[in-house]
């Protein structure tokens, strides 16, 4: 989030010099985007200036430091989750949030507060995709107090085997979509648990320590790429004309990054030839279905006798 970045490029500063190029590879952002941060910031008020050169790079006016807001450690950790307020209230951080809140206006002028309150009416963040719903988690907040604590936790959680008993070291939560998870570390490997198949939790009073190298956004987009990899067991050749192309990114991400990776044509009649990533030929068939007369499947011949008899069962069924 912008205001989490901002908030550590101040921090930088106060350290003394920095290049943009040292803040975009450890923000992990383009330089473009740390130049546009910068002009937010002298926007706000923060005196901060360029020196140029080889050996320049961004200050801040000498001598200034960050205005004291007299916050609690919990009530910052509230204010960087704050556009999320739905997730805040799930992890029991609201009333953290809101005080953490008022503190920061009352340091700021009042041609700034104007403006924030300006952003905050005008724009909401909702996390949650159409038609998507936030996943019930009864067991959130005792997980988040012992992730914070750093406390083993043992729980029954309802795997794809079925029921199966764990004792935990919670590292992390992540919220994606509605739904949250827990990172956590069992007999030395790191897992992903989704906290709505959590059927019994207990936190314990052991504690843990913290792998000293371990990077929650990391291992998450580490995880998310080796399940995205996994899923897809086969290829499929499809023949889809602009608008079939078009929608392909209703299957996945994956799925429209391989089909533009592989993209050829058009044909005479409009039509391109691109390959994608598929799990099953059941899903497949579902999927490739709903893009209608915009999409054709040319293989695997499997796939493509799936879809005729799907569509030779849906003709049958509307004929009577």
């Amino acid at each position: 989030m912008r205001a989490s970045r901002l908030l550590s490029i101040i921090m930088r500063l106060q350290q003394g010099q920095v290049t943009a190029e040292q803040l975009s590879e450890t923000l992990e952002v383009s330089i473009r985007t740390i130049y546009r941060d910068m002009d937010h910031l002298s926007l706000a008020g923060v005196p901060v200036y360029a020196d140029r050169g080889r050996s320049g790079g961004f200050q801040l006016l000498e001598g200034w430091k960050m205005p004291p807001t007299g916050l609690t450690g919990i009530e910052i950790e509230a204010l960087l989750l704050s556009g999320m307020p739905d997730q805040v209230k799930q992890l029991g951080l609201q009333t953290s949030m809101l005080s953490g809140q008022t503190k920061l206006l009352e340091t700021l002028p009042e041609t700034q507060r104007a403006a924030i309150g300006k952003i905050s009416a005008y724009v909401y963040v909702d996390p949650v995709s159409w038609f998507g719903a936030e996943e019930p988690a009864e067991k959130l907040h005792d997980i988040a107090d012992a992730v914070w604590n750093s406390q083993k936790i043992t729980c029954v959680y309802e795997s794809w085997k079925g029921s199966v008993q764990r004792m935990i070291n919670p590292l992390g939560l992540v919220v994606k979509g509605g739904r949250w998870y827990l990172a956590g570390e069992v007999e030395g490997d790191e897992r992903i648990y989704r906290v709505g198949k959590f059927q019994e939790l207990k936190v314990l009073k052991d504690t843990f320590s913290r792998p000293v190298n371990f990077d929650l956004p990391n291992f998450w987009r580490q995880a998310v790429k080796r399940y995205e990899t996994a899923i897809y067991s086969e290829t499929a050749t499809l023949r889809v004309n602009k608008a079939g192309l078009e929608n392909l990114h209703e299957l996945g991400t994956p799925v429209a990054e391989a089909a533009n990776a592989s993209l050829s044509g058009p044909d005479t009649q409009g039509f391109y030839l691109v390959s994608i990533p598929i799990e099953t030929i059941e899903r497949a068939s579902a999927d490739i279905m709903r893009l209608g007369p915009d999409c054709q499947a040319l293989e695997p011949p499997e796939l493509v006798v799936h879809i005729q008899q799907k569509l030779h069962d849906m003709i049958k069924l509307y004929s009577s």
